[in-house]
């Protein structure tokens, strides 16, 4: 079975507690040796999770959880690799993924199976998986196929390259939009200033980081905001009402997933950093 969130009214957020707030906003610890973790949110219908797979592989496929034949008979996935090679076998076809790829798996697909090369230093295979009306064929995207873009200023820290992988331009999909983002040397803030999208939601997965750094991840209503402290491997899932930025204590990553209403990367309402509260 699968967790579950059910996301919530942005009013709730205002008395929320920390640990109420990572309860319906964060997922923890869905990188485990040896297993498959996944989690539904009802936000948007996406599933996120994690898989680290070790001496045996891990498979999945079964619709069971979501009412059809198969885990992708009506939705179409994205999965990042970021640890270690591994294999990733979709119905008999064999992707060797490196460390950064990411592979586009499209509707109708019946079985997944993941592997490592090294049990001792495992893949971390990254799974957001949408809703899709229409089929694309699954494709593997390396690291150095995606397009790149490069953001912000010396001056404000806010430096990052911004990878596509999953997009109109890179790899067609339904609605799923998926890419890498990577603060620079000396920059510690991603997305700033923030901004909001109201017809897409958001997932991050904070990635490559040290044992005891953390990222102070801002999320809420603009005049409204709270914070999530995000260790190495945490997810954060972001409603389409909610800003979405954070700044590192050391060096960082993460993994951006989006589905709505569009692809459209650049529909977003921009909000300017003296308005948050």
């Amino acid at each position: 079975m699968m967790d579950v969130r059910y996301g919530g009214n942005p009013a709730d957020v205002m008395t929320a507690t920390t640990d109420r707030l990572r309860a319906d906003y964060m997922v923890e610890g869905a990188f485990a040796p040896g297993q498959l973790r996944l989690t539904y949110t009802h936000v948007d219908r996406m599933i996120l999770g994690g898989a680290v797979p070790t001496d045996t592989p891990l498979v999945f496929g079964d619709g069971a959880d979501l009412g059809t034949e198969f885990f992708f008979s009506a939705r179409e996935g994205g999965l990042a690799n970021l640890g270690g090679p591994g294999v990733v076998t979709v119905d008999g076809n064999d992707y060797a993924m490196g460390n950064r790829d990411i592979l586009y798996i499209g509707r109708g697909v019946q079985r997944v199976e993941m592997r490592s090369d090294d049990a001792t230093h495992p893949a971390w295979f990254y799974l957001n998986s949408v809703p899709a009306g229409a089929n694309h064929p699954t494709r593997l995207i390396r690291r150095d196929q995606a397009k790149h873009i490069r953001l912000g200023e010396p001056a404000k820290a806010n430096v990052r390259s911004l990878a596509m992988y999953i997009h109109p331009e890179v790899s067609p999909s339904c609605l799923l939009l998926m890419g890498i983002t990577d603060p620079a040397p000396g920059s510690m803030w991603n997305t700033m200033p923030p901004h909001l999208h109201e017809r897409r939601m958001e997932a991050y997965c904070y990635f490559d980081m040290g044992d005891d750094d953390r990222v102070m991840h801002f999320m809420g209503r603009p005049d409204q905001t709270r914070h999530l402290v995000i260790a190495n491997g945490d997810m954060v899932l972001s409603p389409a009402w909610s800003i979405h930025m954070g700044a590192g204590t050391g060096p960082y990553a993460f993994v951006w997933g989006m589905t709505g209403e569009n692809q459209a990367y650049t529909d977003f309402t921009p909000v300017p950093v003296s308005s948050l509260r």
